[in-house]
C-alpha cells in the first residue's frame, strides 16, 4: 500500500505520455486524475496508521549501487511528516488536475499537460518519501525537472522560455549547494542514511572537529546546514534566489497553483524540517535561516504592494508565505512551521484555482487594473477569492489564523536580535500582505470596470469541474486549521512522534502562551488596518499622478485607464518625495534583477568573452598550445630550408665550420675531450679535403647534374 502512494503518479503519467495519442483528450485526462485520487485515498491511510496510530514504517528494497567505499539502498520512510506531505501534495494535486481538465480543455495538448502534471507529483512523492539524501536528491531534481516542463509548456512563448530557463539557472545554484551539503555528511558521518546521520548528530555537537580551508577554522555541522539551506533557498525562493518565482507565472495557472501550493517551493522547508536533528546542533545555522526567512517575509510583502498582475500579486504573497515558513524553522518550530505549510497549501490553492477562474471569465486578461465589477457577474468566484485572502491575511478562526499567530508569537517570546527582528518584519508583513490582498479584492471584483464592454461581455462563471475543488479548497480554507491545531502545534502533543527534533531547552511554543494580550493582538490591528487603507487608497481616496520622467507632481480623480496609459503615468499614494522613490525602489523588486544583470551577468559574460575567449582561449592557448607548436615549428622548418641550396660548395662549408667548431672545443676546452674521439675527428677533416669545391664553385666531375629525363617505370 505505502509502495502505491509513490508509483501510482508515476504509473499515470507513463501510460499517459506512452498512450495518450490513443486515450485521448478525456480519457488521458480521466485516467492520471484517478490515478493521483487513488494515492490520495491510500495517503490518508497511510496517515491514520502512521500518525494517529502512532506506527511507522520503513521499506527497504533492492540495492541501488554498491561499492567498497559506498552503498545506497532503494528505501522508503513513511513517519508523520512524510504522511503529513503525502497527504498535502496528492488532495492538491488531485484538485489541479480536476480543475485542469475543464481549464485546459480547449488545448490540444491536454495529454502532455496531464503526463506533465503527474511525473510533478510523483517526484514530489519520491522527496518527501525518501530515506537517504541521496534519494531525496533524485526527487529534488525530478521536481526542478519537471518544473521547467510545466512553466514551458506552452514552449511557443518566449516569455515561458525564459521562465523556465530561469527558473532551471536559478535552482541549480541551490542544487550545488545541496550537493556540496551531501557530499559533507557523507565525508563526516560516512553514510548518507537519515537514521545513521540523525543519530550521530548529538556526538559530532558534543566532540566537535572543525575542518580548516585557507587556515580558516570552520563549524563542521554549520557548514553543512548553511550548503543544505543554500538548497532550501533555491527551491524555496527565499531572498537571494527568488527571481523565479514570480517568472514562472508564465505557466498554465493549474501549473501555478500546484508549484506555489504543494509542490516545489514547500520543499525546501521539508529539507530544513527533515534535517532537523542536525539544524538543532549548528546554532549560527539557525540564527541565519531567522534572519533569511524575516528578510523574504519583508522583500515579497512589499514587492506584493505595487504589482498589478493579478497572478504575480498571489506569487510573492507566496514568497512571504514561505519566509514566515523558513522563519518559524530558524526558531527551532519546525512543527509550526510544517503546520503553516500545510495551511497554507489549502488557501493558496484556492487563490490561484480562483484566479484562474477570473482570468478563464475574462478572455485570459490578468492586468487588474482593466478589471472591476466581477464581483456581479462571478459571484462565486468573488466568494472563493475572499475565503482564501481572508485566510492569507490571518483573519479570525480561518485556517491561516492559526498557524500565522503561533509564528509571531513564538518569534515574540525568542529575546534575542534575530528573534526580535524576526517579530517586527513578520508583523509588519501582516499589514503589507492585508493591504495587497483586499487591493486585489477591490480592483478585481468591487472597482468600477475600467475597459472595454467588450472583455466583460463574454464573462462567465466557472464550470462544474472547475468549481468543485474551488469549494473542496475553500472548506480547507476554514476549517483545516481549527481541528488539527491541537493535534499538530498543542502544547505536550506527541504527534510528530521522532519525525521533528528539538532539544529540550527550546521551549518556545510554551512561552508563547504567556504573551502579553498586547502582542497577540497586534497581528489583528494591522490586519484591519491593511485593509482600511487598502479601500480608502483604492476605492475613496484621490490618486496621486507622478510622471514617470518626475517632470511633473499633481493631485488629481482617478483617472481612466486609456488616459493613464496615454499620459504615461504612474499611481501612488502620494507626492512626497521620499514616497515616489520607495514606490520606485519596490517595484524595482528591491534591484535584485538590476544586480543579477548588470553586475553578475553581463560582468561574466565581459569576462567570458575579454579574459576567457580573447586572452586565454584565442591568446595563450593558440600561442603556447598546439597551434602556437605547429606555427613555431612550420618557421622553424622554412628557416632550416633555406640551407639546402643544392651547392656542394655551401654543403662544404658547412663542413668545415663544424669540423672547425669540433677542433676549438677539443683543444681549448678539455672538458670535451673525453666524449669526442680524435680519430672522428681525423676522418672528418680528411672527408672534407676530398670534397672541397673546385675552382669557381665548379662541380666535381662525375656529379653533373642529368639533363636526361628519369625512365618511367
Amino acid at each position: 500500500m505505502y509502495l502505491c502512494i509513490v508509483l501510482f503518479p508515476l504509473v499515470g503519467s507513463l501510460c499517459t505520455g506512452i498512450f495518450g495519442r490513443f486515450l485521448g483528450y478525456r480519457g488521458a485526462a480521466v485516467f492520471t486524475t484517478c490515478f493521483v485520487f487513488f494515492a490520495f485515498l491510500l495517503s490518508c491511510s497511510a496517515f491514520y496508521e502512521v500518525a494517529l496510530c502512532a506506527s511507522p514504517c520503513y521499506i527497504k528494497l533492492s540495492p541501488w549501487f554498491m561499492s567498497e567505499m559506498f552503498d545506497a539502498y532503494w528505501g522508503f520512510l513513511f513517519d508523520s511528516l512524510t504522511v503529513v506531505m503525502c497527504v498535502v501534495v496528492t488532495l492538491v494535486s488531485t484538485l489541479v488536475h480536476m480543475y485542469g481538465i475543464s481549464y485546459m480543455e480547449k488545448d490540444p495538448h491536454i495529454p502532455r499537460f496531464m503526463c506533465y502534471l503527474s511525473i510533478f507529483t510523483f517526484f514530489m512523492l519520491m522527496l518527501v518519501t525518501a530515506d537517504n539524501y541521496i534519494e531525496m536528491f533524485l526527487g529534488w531534481e525530478g521536481v526542478g525537472l519537471a518544473s521547467y516542463l510545466l512553466i514551458n509548456f506552452w514552449y511557443t512563448r518566449l516569455q515561458a522560455n525564459k521562465a523556465a530557463i530561469k527558473a532551471m539557472l536559478i535552482n541549480r545554484v541551490g542544487d550545488f549547494g545541496l550537493a556540496l551539503g551531501i557530499m559533507g555528511i557523507y565525508y563526516i558521518f560516512k553514510t548518507v542514511d537519515f537514521s545513521v546521520v540523525f543519530a550521530c548528530a548529538a556526538h559530532f555537537a558534543a566532540n566537535p572537529a572543525p575542518f580548516v580551508f585557507c587556515n580558516i577554522e570552520f563549524s563542521t555541522l554549520n557548514t553543512i546546514c548553511i550548503l543544505l539551506f543554500i538548497g532550501a533557498v533555491g527551491k524555496s525562493a527565499q531572498l537571494g534566489l527568488h527571481a523565479w518565482l514570480p517568472d514562472a507565472m508564465e505557466g498554465p495557472t493549474p501549473v501555478s497553483a500546484l508549484i506555489h501550493a504543494a509542490t516545489m517551493v514547500c520543499s525546501g522547508v521539508f529539507l530544513i524540517a527533515r534535517c532537523s536533528p542536525l539544524f538543532e546542533h549548528a546554532p549560527t545555522a539557525g540564527i541565519l535561516v531567522t534572519l533569511v526567512g524575516a528578510m523574504t517575509c519583508l522583500f515579497a510583502a512589499t514587492t506584493g504592494l505595487v504589482q498589478n498582475d493579478l497572478k504575480r500579486v498571489i506569487a510573492y504573497s507566496t514568497c512571504s508565505q514561505l519566509g514566515y515558513m523558513v522563519l518559524a524553522c530558524g526558531l527551532s518550530n519546525y512543527s509550526v512551521g510544517i503546520f503553516h505549510l500545510m495551511n497554507h497549501a489549502f488557501f493558496k490553492a484556492l487563490l490561484f484555482l480562483s484566479a484562474g477562474s477570473v482570468i478563464h471569465a475574462l478572455s485570459d486578461e490578468q492586468d487588474m487594473r482593466k478589471m472591476g465589477g466581477l464581483a456581479r457577474l462571478i459571484p462565486f468566484t468573488y466568494c472563493m477569492m475572499c475565503i482564501g485572502s481572508l485566510s492569507l491575511v490571518g483573519f479570525p478562526f480561518l485556517t491561516g489564523f492559526y498557524s500565522k499567530e503561533v509564528i509571531l508569537e513564538c518569534a515574540a517570546v525568542n529575546y534575542t536580535v534575530s528573534g526580535h527582528f524576526a517579530y517586527w518584519c513578520g508583523a509588519t508583513c501582516v499589514l503589507f500582505t492585508s493591504y495587497y490582498s483586499f487591493r486585489c479584492i477591490f480592483l478585481t471584483f468591487s472597482c468600477k470596470g475600467q475597459s472595454s464592454k467588450q472583455l466583460f461581455k463574454n464573462a462567465h462563471e466557472a464550470p462544474l469541474l472547475m468549481a468543485l475543488p474551488l469549494c473542496a479548497l475553500a472548506f480547507g480554507s476554514i476549517f483545516v486549521g481549527y481541528l488539527s491545531k491541537d493535534m499538530m502545534i498543542g502544547c505536550g502533543t506527541n504527534f510528530w512522534g521522532n519525525s521533528l527534533f528539538s532539544l529540550p531547552q527550546n521551549v518556545l511554543l510554551y512561552e508563547s502562551e504567556y504573551l502579553s494580550q498586547i502582542q497577540k493582538l497586534l497581528p489583528i490591528v494591522f490586519t484591519t488596518l491593511g485593509a482600511v487603507l487598502a479601500f480608502i487608497i483604492t476605492k475613496r481616496g484621490t490618486h496621486i499622478v507622478v510622471n514617470i520622467n518626475d517632470e511633473m507632481i499633481s493631485t488629481a480623480p482617478p483617472l481612466t485607464l486609456t488616459q493613464s496609459m496615454s499620459n504615461r503615468f504612474y499611481q501612488v499614494s502620494s507626492a512626497s518625495f521620499f514616497i515616489r522613490k520607495l514606490y520606485f525602489f519596490f517595484n524595482k523588486r528591491w534591484f535584485f534583477d538590476k544586480v543579477y544583470n548588470d553586475l553578475i551577468a553581463q560582468k561574466v559574460i565581459s569576462f567570458g568573452y575579454k579574459i576567457s575567449f580573447k586572452t586565454i582561449d584565442k591568446g595563450l592557448l593558440e600561442v603556447l598550445g598546439p597551434l602556437g607548436v605547429s606555427n613555431t615549428l612550420l618557421k622553424f622548418v622554412q628557416q632550416i630550408s633555406r640551407l639546402q641550396s643544392g651547392f656542394i660548395f655551401n654543403y662544404a662549408l658547412m663542413m668545415l665550420l663544424g669540423i672547425a667548431i669540433l677542433v676549438f672545443l677539443v683543444f681549448f676546452f678539455p672538458m670535451f675531450y673525453p666524449i669526442i674521439d680524435i680519430r672522428i675527428v681525423f676522418i672528418l677533416i680528411i672527408s672534407g679535403l676530398m670534397v672541397s669545391p673546385g675552382p669557381k664553385g665548379e662541380v666535381a666531375p662525375g656529379c653533373e647534374p642529368s639533363e636526361q629525363p628519369l625512365a618511367s617505370t
